[in-house]
């Protein structure tokens, strides 16, 4: 959690603790076969020029105008990092649970605002998530023995069908109706008490908030949202990138490029002598 820089592509080594297993990212990531699998098609056409960071950025892009969002013009020419931070992927990453505040001075240190906060929230408008990120809103709220009181009474007891107490851990649409497609209809949820995460419903449930307003301006017009989400998502691709001589362009989305040497050459090493072992 450097920035835009693919350090979270980055795999666990004996020296280097990989941000995917970061507390809010654990069981959470996925796609990676996909972005090296790009890498791959990439590197056969155009070696050493297209970074992961880039490639990264424009499946966030690709896959956004795909789901029916706004069109995103991301500027390209990042580089990738040579190293990775489970520690300040821990610190920075805000959790499923966060409060409204906690949020806030999450987004802040990485110069994002709270139009940028409730804009990129909406997200959550596809994907899914794991029922233990939400047992303790559906059971224990706050150690109180009850629900969270900001959800919705039909909406608890759909949710606890999927999700009973010492059930399996299966996944839950972030929107309900609509899960595959970018609208607005994660905002018209926080409206109805739908929020999946208490991350998302503190926007609207948390009193006299200003994220409020900025709610109900997002449920009812698509054009302020897809030009304050193309806004946003262009400043958070900005976090943090590299340039220049700064980091590498990577072979291997996985591994630094001393590391991918390594790997190759302890592969020759190993074929090699296995193939001595093979014609005694």
């Amino acid at each position: 959690m450097q920035g835009c820089d693919a350090s979270i592509l980055l795999n666990n080594t004996a020296t280097r603790e990989s941000e995917q297993q970061a507390l809010p990212n654990n069981n959470s990531i996925r796609g990676l076969d996909v972005v090296s699998d790009i890498k791959t098609t990439v590197e056969k056409v155009c070696p050493k020029v297209v970074s992961c960071a880039d490639i990264i950025a424009l499946a966030a892009e690709v896959s956004t105008i795909l789901a029916g969002g706004p069109s995103l013009k991301i500027p390209l020419g990042r580089r990738d990092s040579l190293t990775a931070s489970t520690t300040l992927a821990n610190q920075n990453l805000p959790s499923p649970s966060s409060t409204l505040t906690r949020l806030k001075e999450a987004f802040a240190v990485q110069g994002l605002d709270t139009t940028d906060l409730v804009a990129l929230s909406g997200a959550h408008t596809f994907g899914r998530a794991h029922c233990s990120l939400i047992l303790d809103r559906l059971y224990n709220f706050n150690f109180t023995g009850k629900p969270d009181p900001t959800l919705d009474t039909a909406y608890l007891q759909e949710l606890r069908k999927i999700c009973p107490q010492g059930g399996p851990n299966n996944l839950v649409n972030f929107e309900p109706t609509n899960p595959d497609k970018f609208d607005l209809n994660f905002y018209y949820n926080l409206q109805n008490k739908m929020g999946l995460l208490q991350s998302d419903q503190v926007l609207f449930s948390t009193p006299g908030a200003d994220t409020i307003n900025i709610v109900n301006n997002f449920s009812s017009n698509q054009n302020s949202l897809f030009n304050s989400f193309a806004t946003s998502m262009i400043k958070m691709g900005n976090i943090g990138v590299l340039t220049g001589k700064e980091g590498e362009i990577r072979k291997h989305c996985n591994w630094t490029n001393a590391e991918s040497v390594e790997l190759y050459m302890g592969s020759v090493t190993s074929e090699s002598e296995e193939g001595l072992v093979g014609s005694i």
